[in-house]
Parts: C-alpha cells; sequence; structure tokens
C-alpha cells in the first residue's frame, strides 16, 4: 500500500472547487447537505487508492462517531497549458491529476485549506 501523504499532493482550491465545498446553498438541513472537495493527486493513483488514503488521513485520531465516510471518487487527468517563457519563448505548465471527491451527507472535512 502506498503512502497517503503520497497519493494525496494537495488540495485543489478555485472558486468553483471552494463553492462545491460549501454545498448546497438552498439546503435548509445542514445534516442532508452532501459536500463536494477537489485535490491534486498522484498521476499513477487509481479511486481505490485516493479513497483509503483520504479516509485514513482525515480519519487517523478520531472517534468512530466522527469518522469521514467517502461515497464517491472521480477523477480527471488535466493537461498544462502553453505559456510564454521569456521573450517569446513556448513553454507548458505541468499536467496533473485532479480526484473530485464526494463526502457523505452531513459530513465536513475541517482543515481542507479554505
Amino acid at each position: 500500500m502506498k503512502d497517503p501523504h503520497n497519493v494525496i499532493i494537495k488540495p485543489h482550491i478555485t472558486e468553483k472547487s471552494v463553492s462545491l465545498s460549501y454545498g448546497d446553498p438552498l439546503a435548509t438541513d445542514e445534516s442532508t447537505v452532501q459536500r463536494t472537495y477537489t485535490f491534486v493527486v498522484a498521476r499513477t493513483a487509481n479511486k481505490i487508492e485516493i479513497k483509503q488514503a483520504l479516509e485514513s488521513i482525515y480519519n487517523s485520531g478520531r472517534k468512530k462517531d466522527d469518522v469521514i465516510s467517502i461515497l464517491s471518487v472521480r477523477t480527471m487527468n488535466v493537461r498544462g497549458k502553453m505559456r510564454r517563457v521569456g521573450r517569446g519563448k513556448k513553454g507548458k505548465t505541468p499536467d496533473f491529476k485532479k480526484a473530485v471527491v464526494t463526502l457523505a451527507p452531513g459530513q465536513v472535512l475541517e482543515d481542507y485549506g479554505v
């Protein structure tokens, strides 16, 4: 099994990912809100490894009543964009793999980075 901190590289913080982490703004009951979080993960990681890594990172040191359970993991490979580097030379930002993780209703990741 891979080290969980080598599978999950960092949270992917954008305006869209932050709004997804708040859940549905029209929900009246806080316990039914499903939250979605986005992470940059290792390019070789699969969905099962991502789920196990996140659960082991966020559930370590928690009580049994307060554990995080992940409902779904969706992954995508994001291709780097072409950029100018220096005086007209072409360069490219690196490719990366992104995972979108949906938690069970009513659960929150406190130290997500927002």
